[in-house]
C-alpha cells in the first residue's frame, strides 16, 4: 500500500513521516472530511477522473462540517495532479482529507488547528475483480441511514462513516459482499460506501438526494451516460421489495466505480449475473476511462500536462 509520497499542509513529505498527534481531534470525534478520486491510465498517461467534481464536494463537505479548510479548491487539484506524479502511478486511489488536528479535547473541535492530507495507493475493484461481470450477493441491512435533521448525507465526515462500518461488518459477517441501507422512512437508500440504480422494465431508478443519500460523482456520470445511451432515468422512492423484482441492479462509486449485483437477501436479480444495461453502461464508462474512447465529456484530468516542481 506504502507509495513514497504524501502531501501534507503544502509540502510533500515521506510516507513514514506522514503522522498526527494523539490529541487529534479526528482521532476522538470523527470531525474530518474527505474523498475518494480514480486516475486510470489512458495511451496517454494517467488520468484523473473528474477531479474538479471531487474537489469542490471536498469543500463543501468542510462548509456544512464547519471546518476551515486552509487549502483552496486550485491548490488541492494541483497537489492532487503533482503527488500522482511524484509517486509514479499510471492508475491509483487518491485519498484527500482535511481533518480537525490536535489540540484540545471537546467535542466542539473548531479552536483546534486543521490539517490537510492527501495520499496515492495502489487499489483494484472494490468488490472484486469478478464482481465487474458476475456480479455480488448483498443483502439488506439492519441498520438505516440517518434522518436528514440528525446528519448530513450530502457531506463525507470521517464520523458518519461509522453507520456505513456497521453495514459493511454485518454484511460480511452474514455472508455478503456488502449491505444496502434503507433509509429513515424504510425505503433505499444506498450501499455502505455506494449509491443504487434499480432497473425494471427497461426503466432505470436511483434514490434521490431525499432518501439520505450522497450525492455521488460517479452516480452522476452512470445518469449522463444512461440518458445519452437512449435510457430512461427516474429519480424515485425504491421500496425494498422492487429490489426483489428488479431486472437488473447495480452499484456506483469512485471505488466500486459499476458493479452489478446477482442477489439481494439470496433472491436472484433478473438472470443472477450482469444484465445488459449495466453491460451497456460500463462498456462506454471504462472506455472513457482507458482513453479507449474521446473524453467528450471533459472528464478526465491528464496528469502529464504538468511537469512535477523540484523536490
Amino acid at each position: 500500500m506504502a507509495t513514497e509520497w504524501v502531501w501534507m499542509n503544502g509540502e510533500f513529505i515521506k510516507w513514514n513521516e506522514a503522522n498526527v498527534h494523539v490529541t487529534t481531534h479526528a482521532l476522538h470525534y470523527g470531525s474530518s472530511v474527505f474523498e475518494g478520486v480514480r486516475a486510470y491510465a489512458t495511451p496517454e498517461g494517467p488520468a484523473a477522473f473528474r477531479l474538479q467534481p471531487h474537489t469542490k464536494r471536498l469543500l463543501n463537505s468542510c462548509k456544512i462540517a464547519r471546518i476551515q479548510s486552509p487549502f483552496t479548491e486550485d491548490e488541492i487539484n494541483a497537489a492532487i495532479i503533482e503527488i500522482i506524479a511524484r509517486n509514479k502511478h499510471e492508475a491509483c486511489y487518491i485519498r484527500p482529507l482535511i481533518f480537525r488536528g490536535a489540540g484540545p479535547l471537546g467535542v466542539e473541535g473548531r479552536k483546534n488547528q486543521v490539517d490537510a492530507v492527501i495520499f496515492t495507493m495502489e487499489w483494484g475493484r472494490y468488490l472484486g475483480q469478478e464482481a465487474i461481470e458476475g456480479g455480488v450477493d448483498v443483502q439488506v441491512s439492519s441498520w438505516r441511514r440517518t434522518a436528514p435533521d440528525t446528519s448530513a448525507s450530502l457531506a463525507k465526515i470521517g464520523g458518519q462513516y461509522v453507520n456505513s462500518q456497521f453495514i459493511s461488518m454485518e454484511a460480511h459477517d452474514n455472508g455478503f459482499s456488502e449491505g444496502i441501507a434503507l433509509d429513515y422512512n424504510g425505503s433505499v437508500s444506498e450501499g455502505a460506501g455506494e449509491n443504487i440504480f434499480v432497473i425494471y422494465n427497461n426503466v432505470v431508478y436511483t434514490p434521490g438526494i431525499g432518501s439520505s443519500i450522497l450525492m455521488g460523482i460517479t452516480r452522476d456520470s452512470v445518469v449522463t451516460l444512461l440518458k445519452d445511451l437512449g435510457y430512461e432515468v427516474r429519480f424515485e422512492t425504491i421500496s425494498r421489495d422492487m429490489l426483489y423484482i428488479a431486472d437488473e441492479i447495480f452499484f456506483t462509486g469512485t471505488a466500486a466505480e459499476i458493479s452489478p449485483i446477482r442477489s439481494v437477501d439470496r433472491i436472484q436479480i433478473g438472470a443472477g449475473k450482469r444484465g445488459p444495461i449495466t453491460k451497456a453502461v460500463q462498456d462506454e464508462f471504462f472506455a472513457i476511462t482507458s482513453g479507449q474512447k474521446p473524453d467528450k465529456y471533459g472528464w478526465l484530468t491528464h496528469v502529464r500536462q504538468s511537469e512535477p516542481a523540484a523536490k
